[in-house]
């Protein structure tokens, strides 16, 4: 019988058992049951939000009292009102090439004062040149003009037409040299800037020394003549600038002459500043009204197609075929908005006169008397009160003698 050669048996390893021993394992995550999340083995640490409210800075002192000395003599009276000469030439050479003292940084000397807690305040004029020794002390805004309008929302800062951002009062018509507060007659944004040293990047250097003052909407300028015209968006910025940069150096130490600039006789420019007054005026309507009212109007944003199916239900007022005008409809809903709150209501006493149940309005305890007249109703009623006790007593009769007076006769009285 032949001996048949049989195969040695091999003792299984650990690796033969565990097929996954022998696969690369590329990703931690793999060996990870399906059904067991991963992120429930670690543990979750818990995060607290602290919102970090940022302190308001005082405004910066800009400098050490008031300093002023005496121009140099271009005329032939001195007015110690505006500290000027009079009788002399309008342009005077001296003073236009003259740097000015000092020049306002709105990252440092900006911060709050004493007007920020007055609505309506004006901005320091010696701010925006850079000379204010009064600092947080100082009765006038130390900040740009609409510079928390994206921030705080609101329509800006807005001021009358016959004032500037400064609270001075503006003329009829401009100087001869186009200086000076302005006009109100025109609403100019545009400043002509005049002796800039020309340069291959002239209109670069002139938008980044003129936007430190706030949104610029077009910067022109013509290099030959060494003249750029710079457009703000709003009216506010382009006052503040131009006593900002008045005599103020560029890269080239060059002395400025800022001015307001004159009526662009293009009439292609003409109709684009008509364009840009009727959008910031239709911007400012926009911000002063609902926001449904403007999604109902201009039939775009949210809630605008429910704002105009309640209005067809709701215009009607309940006739039939009826249709509410735009002015009825929206009288309608400011008295909606503006209608005060009902009064809360008390529960009567037991009161004789009253009948059971009947509801009291605070209003009604808390209201006092009316005033007719000089007198008050409380002075009033007393002098009835009195009055009626006066005519009380005169009409009553005097009271009859009793005693010995009765029946009592003379003997002098004849019969």
């Amino acid at each position: 019988m032949a001996d048949v050669d049989t195969p040695p048996v091999q003792e299984a390893t650990a690796t033969d058992q565990n097929p996954l021993a022998n696969m690369e394992v590329t990703d931690s995550a793999a060996l990870v049951p399906t059904n067991q999340d991963s992120t429930a083995l670690e543990p979750k640490k818990k995060t607290k939000k602290i919102m970090v409210k940022k302190k308001r800075r005082p405004a910066r002192v800009q400098q050490e009292g008031f300093q002023s000395e005496r121009p140099a003599q271009t005329g032939t009276i001195f007015n110690i009102w505006y500290n000027k000469w009079s009788g002399g030439d309008r342009e005077d050479a001296y003073s236009s090439k003259q740097q000015a003292k000092g020049r306002c940084n709105v990252a440092t000397d900006s911060g709050y004062t004493k007007a920020d807690s007055i609505p309506g305040s004006y901005f320091c004029l010696f701010f925006s040149r850079g000379l204010c020794p009064k600092g947080q002390d100082c009765e006038y805004l130390h900040r740009l003009p609409n510079s928390r309008v994206e921030k705080e929302g609101g329509l800006g800062d807005i001021f009358p037409s016959n004032v500037d951002c400064f609270g001075r009062d503006k003329f009829s018509d401009y100087r001869d040299d186009m200086g000076g507060v302005g006009s109100f007659m025109r609403v100019n944004r545009t400043l002509y800037v005049g002796r800039i040293h020309t340069s291959d990047d002239i209109e670069e250097v002139v938008a980044r020394h003129f936007q430190e003052w706030g949104q610029i909407e077009r910067v022109r300028v013509l290099p030959a003549r060494g003249v750029a015209f710079v457009t703000y968006v709003h009216l506010a910025n382009a006052e503040f600038a131009k006593e900002a940069m008045a005599h103020q150096p560029l890269d080239n130490n060059e002395t400025l002459n800022v001015r307001w600039a004159t009526v662009d006789p293009n009439p292609q420019a003409q109709k684009r500043e008509v364009r840009k007054i009727e959008e910031q005026a239709a911007d400012a309507i926009r911000r002063a009204l609902p926001a449904e009212y403007v999604a109902e109007i201009e039939g775009r944003g949210e809630g605008w197609e429910e704002a105009r199916k309640r209005r067809k239900v709701e215009g009607t007022f309940g006739l039939t075929g009826y249709e509410a005008s735009d002015e009825v409809w929206y009288a309608s809903e400011k008295a909606r908005l503006g209608a005060p709150q009902e009064p809360y209501l008390l529960e009567a006493g037991d009161l004789e006169d009253d009948d059971e149940g009947a509801p009291l309005r605070i209003e009604d305890m808390k209201r006092p008397e009316a005033s007719s007249g000089i007198l008050g109703g409380s002075t009033l009623s007393a002098l009835k009160g009195f009055t009626a006790g006066s005519g009380a007593a005169a009409s009553k009769a005097p009271d009859k003698p009793a005693g010995p007076l009765v029946g009592y006769g003379s003997d002098e009285d004849s019969d």
